[in-house]
């Protein structure tokens, strides 16, 4: 497992993040989800609320890139890990009573994100490169 610092942890908390995945036949898929926040020090989680093609990837065994970046300060990162999807139990609870306050529907599942690798996406000689 690769470990989040605070400035990842922080970034997450203040910058859209975009979900990538891919289908059976290897077709690409970028989403954002704005419900992307840290679970804990090696993982993310986030809420699947639209159940499109990024549920859909992920039921058929996808794994999962989460790209962030702060374009003011001209910083990111690449998350990549197995997901992990939760339908009913504590979590999937919790989304679901956040969602309802939000006055949204009750959402689909909630994913689960062990980090497995993380990558720098600021610009220059580091730009890709696997840092955690």
């Amino acid at each position: 497992m690769a470990t989040l610092t605070q400035e990842m942890k922080d970034m997450i908390a203040t910058q859209q993040c975009f979900i990538g995945t891919v289908n059976a036949e290897g077709t690409p898929n970028v989403a954002p989800k704005r419900s992307t926040r840290v679970l804990s020090d090696d993982s993310l989680i986030f809420t699947e609320g639209t159940g499109g093609t990024t549920y859909t990837n992920i039921k058929g065994g996808s794994k999962v890139s989460v790209a962030v970046v702060n374009r003011d300060i001209l910083d990111g990162y690449r998350f990549i890990g197995t997901p992990l999807l939760h339908d009913s139990g504590e979590l999937y609870e919790q989304a679901a009573a956040m969602s309802a306050k939000l006055g949204m529907p009750k959402p689909y599942a909630v994913v689960v994100i062990p980090i497995s690798e993380i990558h720098s996406l600021k610009p220059g000689p580091m730009a890709g490169k696997k840092i955690g």
